[in-house]
């Protein structure tokens, strides 16, 4: 049986996506820039062969959100290397991203970055990367030496060589002045490197050597000189998968639901964050983010800083009790800006997206597409049905996740409005319910739905106010099925097979039946 794309929610950030078989194990990892649009296209039709086997296996995916594309290839191939999945490219386990070394020593060189299996760098000096993108790193890093008059020679000479002939070397094993300017040609390349002001001169400065190659028609300058810059600028995109760091830090982020605590952590390792996992445990008794904290590390190797989106109930005594584990000092940090905020911020991000799941898409849609601050789980919307002048009512029904709550369904005789205002009659009746709703100290909607225009919206408002309340309401026109929002000129339109309208019509239409049906029972009545 294939896997029913329409029942989760796809996120359309940057990210990783997960595909589970059965049995719960990861079969494929894939990033994308926009991850609805690239989950979506292994569901359309006319697909090969393997793919069609891949999407046969998958019974789950999950998602890993990133701030950008950057990250997204950075997470992808680290999770790729631990798991293995049976459909990724076996070479793509292989791949790694480009890192350059400055070395440490009296007139220092620039090198390709090299890293053991557990990431730790080779060599003394200071490391940049990683670049994502871009093509031969040879290329590269022959620019950025020729453009910084840096050396490449093993061991310095005792006089100039061929390199000094060619423009590419100032000579400093030879010429005192050449000595004296080494070190700031090596300054300007770091600020390049760190992708510091210094980045925008020299980019610029480049894009002007490579329109004069090509305008010389020397194409192959030209080329090597773009792909520079495309490898430069993936240094510029701010990204926290890897930095070169050899940090040993976790990252624990929490957040609550109904009574459940989620926990999502990152582990670092020598700056490459090597995997991700999610935790649940409910809000009883004891259990606290402290108690889930030591019982994790009773398992798994304590590292020498925990990066957490709150600090823990007894922060001191379990920083003392893990430190005695562990042989080492251990703290346990809720940072507040940089790298480590970002990293953080990252983690409570995907643990909103773990929250969503299960929400349906249709409601999911429409607080996105009204910029609602949480999903409209409960919707009340209301109608007004009369005949003529006389025998006005109204209607309101009530929609829990998307669907009738029949026992929630209300009617009301109208009492202080007299002849055809619709508009007064629905303020009357919105005053109505949430008077009573105040009174009794009862849970309010997520979002009310008038059936009408700018007017009945208006009218609702206005009654709203009057009670200091400030939910959010919104009126479906039937004429063109155009939305209303507050303080928008022009209405919204949501495309007809979309099912957030779907259920904005089904409460509409549903709250008219029950209205209408009211009224015939009314105008029976009194014709008696």
């Amino acid at each position: 049986m294939t896997f029913d794309i329409l029942k989760i929610n796809i996120p359309q950030s940057p990210g990783i996506y997960l595909m589970k078989d059965s049995e719960e194990k990861i079969i494929y990892i894939g990033k994308a820039k926009n991850l609805k649009k690239r989950v979506k296209s292994y569901f359309l039709k006319n697909q090969n062969y393997k793919t069609q086997k891949l999407v046969e296996y998958i019974s789950d995916i999950e998602f890993v959100l990133t701030d950008n594309e950057s990250e997204a290839f950075l997470l992808e191939s680290n999770m790729i290397k631990k798991y293995r999945p049976r459909f990724n490219i076996e070479l793509k386990d292989q791949q790694r991203y480009t890192y350059l070394r400055i070395s440490d020593e009296k007139y220092p060189r620039l090198l390709v970055a090299r890293r053991t299996r557990d990431g730790k760098f080779l060599g003394k000096g200071n490391f940049f990367g990683p670049f994502t993108q871009g093509s031969s790193k040879l290329l590269t890093i022959g620019t950025l030496r020729k453009s910084f008059q840096i050396r490449i020679c093993k061991q310095l000479p005792k006089k100039v060589c061929l390199e000094y002939h060619l423009g590419n070397c100032e000579g400093p094993c030879e010429f005192i002045d050449a000595k004296d300017r080494y070190s700031k040609h090596v300054f300007a390349l770091e600020d390049v490197l760190k992708g510091k002001n210094q980045t925008n001169i020299f980019t610029s400065k480049l894009k002007e050597e490579m329109k004069l190659a090509s305008d010389l028609q020397q194409f192959e300058r030209a080329k090597n000189i773009r792909d520079t810059l495309i490898r430069l600028g993936s240094l510029q995109t701010k990204q926290k998968m890897e930095y070169v760091e050899n940090s040993d830090e976790e990252y624990f982020g929490i957040g609550y639901k109904d009574q459940t605590a989620s926990v999502m952590n990152f582990r670092m390792i020598n700056g490459v964050i090597r995997d991700s996992d999610k935790f649940f445990f409910d809000l009883v008794g004891d259990n606290s983010f402290s108690n889930f904290l030591f019982q994790y590390y009773s398992t798994h190797k304590i590292p020498k800083f925990i990066l957490t989106s709150e600090l823990p109930e007894n922060k001191n005594l379990l920083e003392s009790l893990l430190s005695e584990q562990a042989g080492f000092s251990v703290e346990i940090i809720c940072p507040q800006h940089g790298k480590r905020k970002d990293i953080i911020n990252l983690i409570l991000k995907n643990i909103s997206l773990i929250h969503s799941k299960g929400e349906i898409p249709g409601l999911m849609e429409l607080k996105e597409i009204l910029n609602l601050s949480s999903i409209p789980s409960v919707i009340e919307c209301f109608d007004i049905s009369n005949h003529g002048e006389d025998f006005a009512v109204g209607s309101m029904s009530r929609f829990v996740d998307g669907l009738p709550n029949k026992s929630g369904y209300r009617k009301f005789k109208i009492k202080t409005v007299f002849g055809r205002d619709d508009f007064a009659m629905i303020g009357e009746i919105i005053k109505r319910r949430y008077f009573r709703l105040l009174e009794e100290h009862s849970l309010l909607p997520d979002l009310i739905l008038i059936d009408g225009g700018k007017g009945q919206l208006n009218s609702a408002l206005k009654s709203l106010q009057s009670l200091g309340l400030k939910i959010p309401c919104i009126s479906l026109a039937k004429k063109n099925e155009e939305i209303f929002v507050p303080n928008h000129r022009n209405p919204i339109v949501i495309p007809k097979d979309k099912s957030s309208l779907k259920i904005l019509q089904y409460a509409r239409d549903e709250t008219h039946r029950f209205g209408l049906k009211y009224n015939r029972v009314i105008r029976k009545n009194q014709i008696k």
